[in-house]
């Protein structure tokens, strides 16, 4: 599904990660680990595009990924909620799948069922808690079309039945054919799905990828 090789980042001359090398197959996870400042969050905005390599090739299913190619198949879940406030949960969702597609198979409403948002349809962003606007993000998350999520500390800000969810997602979207990239500090366990690790410390080096179950 993904193919990293030498890829690396540096920011105001100084490096964050890198040089890296990875692959993420399909049905598989890649936790990625690391404290603090290790770059976690620099890695998943770089493979998404919203930042540029210093060097390195980043590959999806074999070609290039040019930015028309990411945009079909990497779906972005960043620390930011990415709502409009005054656009109510059901407005919110139409207007990010307008921009960014949705799954045939999937709608609106069964999304919002899903991640437990079932009666909220109405409510408007901004009067949602921390946590009912991460579970609305996965609910676009989960509408869309694209085999690869790029998931930043998707279990911030959830309850330990949020957490479940994020687990139960990640592990349908992979039973499904696809593939996820999930970083955390260290402080939850991976999601119970055939998972890869890359570790990264404060210096930006990785340590080897290794599948863990």
């Amino acid at each position: 599904m993904l193919e990293v090789r030498g890829l690396r980042f540096s920011r105001n001359d100084l490096p964050v990660f890198g040089p890296l090398d990875f692959a993420v197959a399909t049905g598989e996870a890649l936790l990625v680990q690391g404290d603090n400042g290790a770059g976690k969050t620099t890695l998943l905005r770089v493979l998404a595009g919203l930042l540029r390599a210093d060097a390195g090739e980043v590959a999806i299913r074999g070609e290039t990924a040019e930015p028309l190619l990411r945009a079909r198949a990497l779906a972005y879940l960043g620390h930011l909620p990415g709502l409009k406030a005054d656009l109510s949960v059901v407005e919110n969702l139409q207007h990010l799948c307008g921009l960014h597609g949705q799954r045939g198979s999937q709608t609106i409403e069964g999304a919002l069922e899903v991640v437990g948002l079932g009666g909220y349809e109405e409510a408007l962003s901004r009067q949602l808690s921390a946590g009912q606007k991460k579970r609305l993000s996965l609910a676009r998350l989960w509408l869309s079309p694209a085999p690869l999520w790029l998931m930043d500390e998707p279990y911030a800000n959830l309850d330990l039945e949020g957490i479940e969810l994020v687990n139960r997602m990640v592990r349908a979207h992979l039973d499904a054919g696809g593939a996820s990239l999930v970083t955390t500090h260290g402080a939850y366990a991976a999601p119970p799905v055939r998972t890869r690790l890359l570790v990264l410390d404060r210096r930006g080096r990785d340590g080897a990828p290794r599948t863990e179950g």
